[in-house]
């Protein structure tokens, strides 16, 4: 058997919570198939398997936070001999007790060859007769005389004495393996079911109520937003913050976990708190680590005449060919990967033996979530032209905004752009992405007078203009160092032309 570890998602991350399991006991699983998205620091990242083989057995359950290289599931793989009746139970076909076991009982063997508590490879969809899980956490589990009516329709759900409800709810909603479980016995999928637990999870009691409202007949709970037993569901999560008018569906969700853009107060109620969310305790974990660094800050004006001019001229045309439009971040992303190769004391990580100085120049590009912020990797930017670096940018900030991630995203990055002056900001004081001991910003390109330099003469003329700021640690660099790098990239941007290679 292979084992699945949990894997390091950066280099300050040392832990990782299964979000949601993408394949189930019995699935068969390709090599590099999206397996697992894993929850860690700030990111919903896709963890593809490393192994091709028969997914055995999951040994961490959604919701579940373990340490790096962790094993977090069990793959069976052509190597392991599928003929040993010991590999159905997860026991590896070396195992010499277990394989001595498994001789002393060979009748046993042939005649219940579906005994074990996983699933057969064939047979995924059948019930798993592993109770124990059933008791992890799985929302709303007190509701024992609807579970016992509930489980004695299991074993004829297509008798029951109304159709299937309508896919009203969100389907790649969260939920533990228990209640997946729950729902393949029932025949029912995610999107059947109306979440009613903390960000829309899909709790044991919302399956139990639709398969009872099945079996009976009456109105199913949440689903038409009626006035059924959908009324106290908002009220079951613990998030200590109740809320003053019953919604159903995803909006009850919302308004069981607030968020600061969106936050109610309950009737009478002079403060609410709001649960923090996994990607703003990353945040803070983050910032405050990084603020243990002492920063230094270069600020200098960089003239975008000539880079406007290139953007406008080419956009409409780039466009038309590629499908996607031409940023200002591509031209300032590859400015900074020059001009780090002429100041490599910036393109490195510091740590408490020295300065780890390092060869590939791995950008990371700050993206805006709605939970925060991610800062995903460009991988050997100074490899790539312009157009590869938009590709690459519009391609994770496409992600971005449905949450899929590739575990490549993130770790590795060995300098930071931060790209504020989309939101109109002019000077931002950035804090560092530690280890890292450099980051620059991109500030809004503002049309401002400025004195021009002729051979009639100086003038004041009217320049598009973009502040850049570069935060520097003091510990690995000095201002006049930083002051380098940054006027390396103010000359490599206003060198723009009409001559600069998109390709």
């Amino acid at each position: 058997m292979a084992k699945v570890t949990m894997p390091q998602l950066g280099e300050s991350v040392a832990e990782g919570t299964i979000g949601k399991w993408l394949k189930q006991p019995g699935d068969h699983v390709a090599k590099y198939e999206p397996l697992v998205e894993v929850v860690t620091d700030k990111v919903n990242a896709e963890v593809p398997s490393p192994f091709e083989g028969t997914l055995r057995e999951i040994l961490v359950e959604e919701g579940a936070t373990v340490p790096n290289n962790a094993e977090i599931a069990v793959i069976e793989t052509a190597d392991d001999g599928a003929g040993d009746a010991s590999a159905a139970s997860g026991a590896v076909t070396t195992d010499e007790p277990k394989a001595a076991e498994a001789e002393q009982k060979p009748a046993a063997a042939a005649e219940k060859p579906a005994a074990p508590s996983e699933p057969d490879p064939v047979a995924a969809p059948s019930p798993e007769p592993t109770p124990a899980v059933a008791t992890g956490p799985a929302g709303s589990d007190e509701r024992s005389p609807s579970e016992t009516a509930a489980a004695a329709t299991a074993g004829a759900p297509t008798a029951t004495a109304r159709s299937a409800p309508p896919a009203t709810g969100d389907a790649d909603a969260r939920m533990t393996p228990a209640v997946r479980r729950l729902l393949r016995e029932h025949d029912l999928t995610p999107a059947q079911i109306v979440g009613t637990g903390g960000g829309g999870r899909i709790t044991r009691d919302d399956v139990l109520k639709v398969v009872e409202a099945m079996r009976t007949g009456s109105a199913m709970p949440a689903a038409a937003g009626g006035n059924g037993s959908a009324a106290p569901a908002p009220a079951a999560p613990t998030q200590g913050a109740p809320t003053p008018a019953p919604a159903t569906g995803p909006a009850a969700a919302r308004a069981a976990t607030p968020t600061p853009a969106s936050i109610e107060f309950p009737g009478g109620a002079d403060e609410v708190l709001v649960p923090t969310t996994q990607m703003r305790k990353g945040i803070a974990a983050q910032m405050t680590r990084a603020l243990q660094a002492p920063h230094a800050y270069v600020q200098m004006e960089v003239d975008v005449t000539r880079l406007t001019a290139l953007r406008e001229k080419t956009k409409g045309a780039y466009q038309a060919k590629e499908g996607i439009g031409l940023s200002y971040v591509p031209f300032v992303v590859k400015a900074v990967a020059e001009a780090l190769k002429r100041n490599p004391t910036f393109n490195a990580h510091w740590t408490d033996e020295g300065l780890v100085a390092k060869r590939r120049v791995n950008i990371g590009v700050a993206v805006a979530v709605d939970e925060g912020l991610i800062v995903p990797v460009i991988r050997d930017a100074d490899q790539l032209s312009i157009h590869g670096l938009n590709v690459a940018i519009s391609d994770v900030a496409n992600r971005a905004r449905v949450g899929k991630f590739k575990v490549d995203d993130f770790g590795g990055g060995t300098f930071t752009v931060d790209n504020t002056g989309y939101l109109g900001t002019n000077l931002v004081m950035p804090i560092l992405n530690v280890p890292e001991v450099g980051i620059v910003t991109m500030e809004a390109i503002t049309k401002r007078p400025v004195v021009v330099s002729t051979p009639e003469g100086d003038v004041i003329a009217i320049r598009p203009i973009m502040n850049m700021v570069l935060g520097v640690d003091h510990r690995a660099n000095d201002g006049a160092g930083g002051a380098a790098l940054l006027r390396d990239i103010k000359h490599w941007l206003e060198s723009v032309g009409p001559e600069t290679p998109i390709y």
